[in-house]
């Protein structure tokens, strides 16, 4: 057998060993209450709904694989139909294991027609040294409906002594209301992630951080959140534009930063899901 045969096995084993895992679900909403319309699971990934009992129904998403490794491929679509109401989270965190050559796919996409309301709050992804994960998160909003959305990324973890010095991350997010773009964003981070996060300009040795989209976001919910940020462990930031507005926060303890955050999202999006509190 030739080295290059032995290389195409070893490229072909490691692609057949590769976890592969979508959801997709549609709500719609019926006598006060959110009902399941539709719901795919296939792969690694499931999808339960512990609360559906009221006008909200609330989702949990398990990855049985037990994290995300390089070559893995992972996508979830929410559609939340008319007056619907929904939010969604994760059983746990999600770890990214290092990654031997190709990165680790994630891809989300989430709709909210008229009037309806879409709460998407995972629990944080971390990212362990020499990992690489490619991200992409596209939302498409009707002009009265309401979202919330947000990610937090952790560095390692450094209870555990862990340092992401090298690896990738590619996180990519294209939100629309009536098909027109009101946010668009893309951060890479690459290499020496450790060197880059320690810079003043960057992270000034962040080992956390969080983005938070509320829709509609005006001026008075910035006015609101700013006034918490006095109390906050983390460096934190808050804007409003298209009528959105969008929450930074950014820390060298992560303990710190999910406090904070949660202090957010109880005051930007009201109760978080129980397992979120557990």
């Amino acid at each position: 057998m030739t080295p290059a045969t032995v290389k195409a096995d070893s490229a072909s084993i490691f692609a057949s060993n590769r976890a592969r895992g979508h959801i997709g679900i549609s709500v719609t909403a019926a006598d006060g209450r959110t009902r399941r319309q539709q719901v795919e699971e296939s792969g690694s990934y499931r999808i339960r709904f512990p609360n559906t009992d009221g006008i909200e129904s609330e989702a949990v998403i398990v990855n049985t694989a037990g994290g995300v490794a390089g070559g893995d491929d992972f996508g979830v679509s929410i559609a939340a139909r008319d007056n619907a109401r929904i939010a969604v989270t994760t059983a746990a965190a999600e770890k990214i294991y290092r990654a031997i050559d190709a990165p680790a796919r994630v891809n989300v996409s989430l709709s909210v027609a008229s009037g309806a309301a879409l709460r998407w709050l995972p629990q944080e992804t971390i990212l362990f040294d020499q990992s690489k994960l490619h991200r992409d998160i596209t939302v498409d909003l009707d002009d009265t409906a309401s979202l919330l959305m947000a990610e937090a990324v952790v560095f390692g973890r450094t209870a555990m002594n862990e340092t992401v010095r090298s690896g990738e991350l590619i996180d990519r997010w294209r939100i629309r209301r009536d098909g027109r773009l009101v946010f668009a964003e893309t951060l890479k981070l690459d290499g020496d992630i450790s060197a880059v996060l320690a810079q003043p300009a960057a992270g000034k040795g962040a080992v956390a951080l969080a983005t938070i989209v509320v829709a509609p976001g005006h001026d008075s919910v910035v006015e609101s959140l700013r006034n918490m940020f006095d109390g906050f462990t983390s460096e934190a930031g808050v804007s409003a534009w298209n009528g959105i507005a969008v929450i930074r926060l950014c820390s060298d303890d992560a303990a710190a930063l999910r406090r904070d955050l949660v202090s957010v999202l109880n005051v930007a999006g009201g109760a978080l899901p129980r397992l979120w509190t557990n």
